[in-house]
């Protein structure tokens, strides 16, 4: 499912306008972008949580030249999914 086709969807399940869903959606997104950016976690009870972790700096290997490199320590944006969602998916 891309973006516009979850912006149906939430339009369909929601009764509204597809512009709204997309303002909607585009809202979601961006607080959540927002809160992650400040260092803070997002968490939706039954969904899952959305958190940011520090990944060290590390050497890796070119795959064309096998040559070591280091890759330089960053922030990256995890999900863990809740319980409701894993049930869901598993069954």
């Amino acid at each position: 499912m891309n973006k516009a086709e979850l912006i149906e969807s939430i339009a369909n399940e929601a009764k509204i306008s597809k512009a709204d869903a997309g303002r909607a959606l585009d809202a979601t997104i961006g607080s959540i972008s927002k809160t992650l950016k400040k260092g803070d976690k997002v968490s939706l009870v039954g969904f899952g949580t959305f958190a940011v972790t520090k990944r060290a700096a590390r050497t890796g290997r070119n795959p064309q030249t096998g040559k070591a490199i280091q890759i330089k320590a960053k922030k990256v944006a995890k999900f863990k999914a809740g319980s409701e969602l894993a049930a869901t998916v598993n069954k």
